[in-house]
C-alpha cells in the first residue's frame, strides 16, 4: 500500500460545545482575524447623518453585526431581534451596531419603516467588510457574486476581537449573542 493511500485525512471536530453551536473561534471563520486580536479600525456614515468609528466604542462591549442588504427577510428579522433586546444588551454594557453595503439613504428608510433601536453603518466600499472577512465570494441561483456574509463580532472593551459567529442563522441569534456578551 502507497504512503498516500495509507493516511486518512484528519477528521475536524468541533473544540468545544460553543463552536458546534454556531460560535466560532476567529481562526476557524477564515477571517483573517486571531481571538485577542486587536479589532480593525473603521469609521462609516450611519443612519441620520453622521459617521461612527470603532474609537466610539472604546471602553464598552460592541456588538457588530454584518448582514447582506436590509430590508430583505432575514436581515429584518435580524436587526429587530437586536432592536427588540437593545435594552438587554445595554443593561449587560454593550453596544449594538448593524453594517451592511447599503446607502445612508437606504439604512434610513429601513431604520424607519422597522422602527428599529439599533444604529446602522454604511459600507458602500466593502473596506470594513474586507477588514473583518466578511466580504466574500457567494453562490445564488447559480450565478457567483460578492456579498457580506452574514457574521456578528463581539468585541470587547479594550476593543480586541473577544468571539465570532460566522454564517449566522437569524433565528435565536440575537439571544445568543446577548448571552455571550453577559459573560464577557
Amino acid at each position: 500500500m502507497s504512503r498516500k493511500t495509507a493516511r486518512k485525512p484528519a477528521r475536524r471536530t468541533a473544540r468545544n460545545n460553543t463552536a458546534s453551536k454556531g460560535i466560532a473561534r476567529i481562526k476557524d471563520a477564515k477571517a483573517g482575524l486571531a481571538l485577542g486580536a486587536k479589532a480593525p479600525s473603521f469609521t462609516l456614515p450611519c443612519d441620520g447623518g453622521g459617521a461612527v468609528s470603532l474609537a466610539d466604542f472604546a471602553g464598552r462591549k460592541l456588538v457588530l453585526y454584518f448582514y447582506p442588504r436590509a430590508d430583505t427577510s432575514g436581515c429584518t428579522k435580524e436587526a429587530i431581534d437586536f432592536s427588540r433586546l437593545k435594552g438587554e444588551f445595554s443593561r449587560a454594557g454593550a453596544v449594538i451596531l448593524g453594517v451592511s453595503a447599503d446607502p445612508v439613504k437606504a439604512l434610513d428608510a429601513f431604520k424607519a419603516k422597522h422602527e428599529l433601536g439599533v444604529a446602522l453603518g454604511s459600507d458602500e466600499t466593502h473596506k470594513m467588510a474586507a477588514a473583518y472577512g466578511v466580504w466574500r465570494e457567494k453562490l445564488m441561483y447559480g450565478r457567483k457574486f460578492f456579498g457580506i456574509v452574514r457574521s456578528t463580532f463581539l468585541i470587547d472593551p479594550d476593543q480586541r476581537i473577544a468571539q465570532v459567529w460566522p454564517r449566522v442563522s437569524v433565528e435565536g441569534h440575537a439571544e445568543e449573542v446577548l448571552a455571550a456578551v453577559r459573560v464577557l
